[in-house]
């Protein structure tokens, strides 16, 4: 597939979200640059595994075609077992529709979030099953064609309008080519996103931190099949919890891992600096100091982590109250965490970047490139449904999290990501 001579649209960042649009650039036959300030796509940790709902993989799906969404779907892992299930860590026992004795006494009677409620009905996403992908797998499958219109090494810190386009400026003082468009998806620290909104897309720092870990599979098998909310609720500073989502037949070969992600309200997970690369040792030594009391059906995920895997992250989330409007600029306009950034309460931020890069993706696509009224469009309706993913996002940390955001919360600030 060739794309065409005119100018390309520009996109910062190589996310999923980036490269996702890319693959329906790509399709479309529409040029375009991603500009990737890290120098490969192994450059850093991958994070986490990441949950589909039904909408992100019909967005997924909208893009990458039959053919291309069957090499997608190859990749996930479909779980089923006992779908999702609530463990205590101390006692290893069940908790009640994922709620601990030690919990609210509405929640005791029943009177259970609706963000919860939601989030659950839409957890099987297709088939019966809960479908998930590790992000460094989703990356990987969304840049294959894309190779050669990717600039690693290229860290995006504005724009500049031109009289027909848009340039993006370096760190380094330089520029870029000339493009008919520029597409912000750096993620919560986009300079782009800052230049755009003038400072009206905020990312406010919760507070709460988290650890990613990763472990052989044969650590799992005390659990077995399905996704997993590991929740203790007995640490005197707050409660700390583990996602982890356990896949069938990979549970038997040592050569494989799975991941987990560690979380906590603001104060248990105290990382040495605000440094938030890869720590290795550091972060799995605060991972089992946390657990030291964990029941043993569920120590062996800490015990036996990859240590030099285990990463720190901090838990922030855009204005709960939504998207917020900004001055439109035919020409630039953003995606994913650069335009919503949410808590991994319910696993809806990566579903809401892949409907971003649908939406914009089709729009550009029916425009052959770049229109007058694409970014209109694109942000009126995305507006929408990403005000209400935060919504559902924030409301469910308040509650997992202990999180409140207020006129004195913290806000990330722009362009200080770690290098």
């Amino acid at each position: 597939m060739t794309v065409t001579d005119r100018r390309p649209i520009l996109i910062s960042g190589a996310g999923i979200a980036s490269l996702l649009l890319g693959k329906a650039l790509l399709r479309a036959s529409i040029p375009f640059r991603i500009f990737e300030k890290d120098h490969s796509i192994v450059f850093r940790a991958q994070g986490y595994r990441l949950r589909l709902s039904s909408e992100g993989l019909d967005a997924i799906e909208s893009v990458l075609g039959p053919d291309g969404f069957q090499e997608f779907w190859d990749a996930c892992g479909k779980t089923g077992g006992a779908g999702f299930a609530a463990l205590h860590a101390i006692t290893g026992e069940p908790l009640v529709d994922g709620i601990s004795s030690y919990t609210s006494d509405e929640k005791k009677e029943g009177k259970d979030n609706e963000s919860e409620r939601r989030i659950r009905e839409t957890l099987a996403s297709r088939g019966g099953k809960v479908v998930g992908i590790s992000r460094g797998d989703m990356r990987r499958v969304f840049l294959s064609g894309c190779e050669a219109y990717i600039d690693w090494g290229h860290n995006v810190v504005g724009y500049e309008s031109t009289a027909s386009g848009v340039r993006a400026i370096f760190a380094d003082g330089s520029k870029s080519i000339e493009g008919e468009m520029l597409i912000g998806g750096e993620g919560i620290y986009s300079r782009v996103a800052e230049q755009l909104s003038e400072g009206k897309l905020k990312v406010f720092d919760t507070g709460a931190r988290g650890i990613h870990g990763q472990a052989p599979t044969t650590a799992f098998k005390g659990l077995g099949e399905g996704v997993w909310r590991i929740l203790d609720d007995t640490k005197p500073d707050g409660k700390v919890f583990i996602i982890t989502n356990v896949r069938p037949g990979d549970m038997d070969d040592p050569n494989i891992v799975f991941g987990w992600t560690m979380g906590a309200q603001p104060g248990v997970i105290q990382p040495p600096n605000e440094d938030y690369t890869i720590t290795g040792a550091v972060a799995a030594n605060i991972a089992k100091s946390i657990t030291q009391g964990w029941h043993p059906r569920l120590k062996p995920l800490i015990d036996q982590m990859v240590e030099n895997e285990a990463a720190f992250w901090k838990i922030t989330c855009s204005n709960p109250t939504g998207v917020p409007e900004w001055k439109n600029d035919p020409r630039v306009t953003v995606i994913g965490d650069a335009a919503h950034s949410m808590t991994p309460a319910g696993g809806i931020g990566a579903n809401t970047a892949v409907r971003d890069s649908a939406l914009l993706g089709k729009l550009l696509a029916e425009s052959g490139g770049f229109s007058d009224g694409v970014t209109v469009a694109y942000e009126k309706e995305m507006r929408i449904y990403a005000s209400e993913a935060v919504g559902i996002s924030y409301g469910l940390a308040t509650s997992q999290f202990g999180v409140k955001i207020d006129e004195n919360t913290p806000t990330i600030r722009r362009g200080q990501r770690p290098v």
